[in-house]
């Protein structure tokens, strides 16, 4: 039996290019506001969004408050009139029409490894956008379920996201559990938090400021192939219809 039979992955920027899709969704919604999308004008969204995601994740705002504020305070930051609440609408629409895969092989890796585990996503984000960008990716294929945190009410790094998402599964044995993802505060943290072991996805080499310790750190996706394969598995890799464990 491999040692993990279940992996819960994260969704952005480690199986999805959330950055790519942010860029075309970001530049589609300033325009459709006639706001010109620069390279300084941009920054100061993502300023402005990246420092809220950091309150939601401390848990000093609600998600309801991320929305109705961070276009809000972007137009007010550039001088530009405009209903905050409703660019934010029209920016979700547009990024959930970007299902940019991390790599082309993605769904490769996935094929493999739920030849042998149990696969699933617990993302934070929109229910609407990550649903239908997993679904559009054509990952869903390969997944058991897909734990949205607007959907649980519950955000990374939290442990009740993992706990609902492993109740669901009907996982018990958290000792089979792995936790992969490129955030060391959300993903890693809520892995730790949650007594699981984890798995950082780190393709840039990012040093690691030391706060919070991953199981494993890994820079591409196929090196997830020998933490959770045992020899046999991994001797059959590319052959199909081998059995997960459950």
């Amino acid at each position: 039996m491999a040692k993990y039979y279940c992996i819960l992955f994260d969704a952005d920027n480690t199986l999805l290019d959330f950055d790519a899709a942010e860029n075309k969704a970001l530049a589609e919604t300033l325009v459709e506001y006639g706001i010109e999308p620069d390279a300084g004008t941009v920054q100061t969204y993502r300023d402005i969004n990246s420092e809220l995601w950091r309150q939601l994740e401390k848990g000093q705002i609600r998600r309801d408050k991320l929305m109705g504020e961070r276009f809000t305070r972007f137009l007010k930051a550039i001088n530009a009139a405009g209903d905050g609440v409703e660019m934010n609408r029209c920016y979700l629409d547009h990024l959930s029409s970007h299902p940019d895969l991390m790599t082309p092989n993605v769904p490769d890796v996935l094929g493999e490894l739920s030849e042998v585990a149990t696969l699933a996503v617990v993302t934070n984000g929109f229910e609407k956008v990550q649903s239908r960008r997993v679904a559009e990716s054509g990952i869903g294929a390969y997944l058991e379920d897909v734990f949205v945190s607007e959907k649980l009410d519950s955000e990374k790094p939290s442990r009740r996201i993992f706990d609902s998402a492993l109740r669901a599964l009907g996982v018990e044995n958290r000792e089979h559990v792995l936790v992969v993802g490129d955030s060391l505060t959300s993903d890693i943290q809520g892995g730790v938090n949650a007594g699981l072991d984890t798995c950082w996805f780190n393709p840039g080499h990012a040093e690691n400021p030391g706060k919070v310790s991953p199981t494993y750190e890994i820079a591409s996706l196929e090196e997830l192939y020998p933490l959770v394969m045992e020899p046999e598995e991994l001797a059959n890799l590319g052959l199909k219809h081998r059995r997960h464990q459950l």
